[in-house]
């Protein structure tokens, strides 16, 4: 059973729009962020990339961050009876592998319309994030920095206020990798 304080800040317009943004915040994994910001320097090197293999070798790590975003968006994690936390991929018929204790339902995990969602809303703010970093910029299309820097700041703020709606329409259920169901989820479900 939910608890009533829950209920009710979930309810609210200000409940929901935090709500949405914790789910951004869920669905983008920050292992993703943190890995980009850490790694794309040294591909690019600081943004000079005099060579072409800098340049795909950045492509290359964009598009293997935006594949874990992605694929995160279809984990999901429970608690079996003996409290240990289990982790799977959401299928169209359940949770793969299947649940080990016979009391989790394996079809409640199944894949939904809103993870499709998740999973686009997801790919384009990683997408527009990793595209708009300035050493990015400044290594695959230097003449973007000077020519349209108003697109460069107004761009990320638009793509995060319809993402946020859109994960307000769509919430974000899912514990997926790194975030395993608390206890108080286990008696939720139960």
């Amino acid at each position: 059973m939910a608890r009533p304080g829950r209920t009710a800040a979930a309810s609210s317009v200000p409940g929901k729009v935090l709500a949405g943004w914790g789910n951004l915040l869920k669905i983008l994994p920050t292992g993703a962020v943190f890995v980009f910001q850490f790694v794309n320097p040294v591909l690019t090197s600081n943004g000079q990339c005099d060579i072409i293999i800098r340049k795909a070798l950045d492509l290359v790590f964009i598009g293997l961050c935006v594949f874990f975003c992605v694929f995160a968006c279809f984990t999901d994690s429970y608690r079996d009876n003996h409290g240990a936390v289990h982790f799977g991929v959401a299928t169209f018929t359940g949770l793969w592998p299947q649940p080990i204790s016979d009391s989790i339902d394996s079809f409640k995990y199944r894949l939904r319309v809103g993870d499709f969602v998740h999973a686009f809303f997801s790919a384009m703010v990683f997408t527009a994030f990793s595209l708009l970093d300035s050493n990015t910029v400044k290594c695959l299309y230097p003449t973007l920095e000077s020519a349209d820097s108003a697109l460069v700041m107004v761009l990320p703020p638009v793509l995060g206020v319809i993402t946020g709606v859109i994960f307000i329409v769509f919430p974000y259920t899912r514990h997926g990798m790194g975030y395993p169901p608390i206890l108080a989820d286990k008696e939720d479900n139960s």
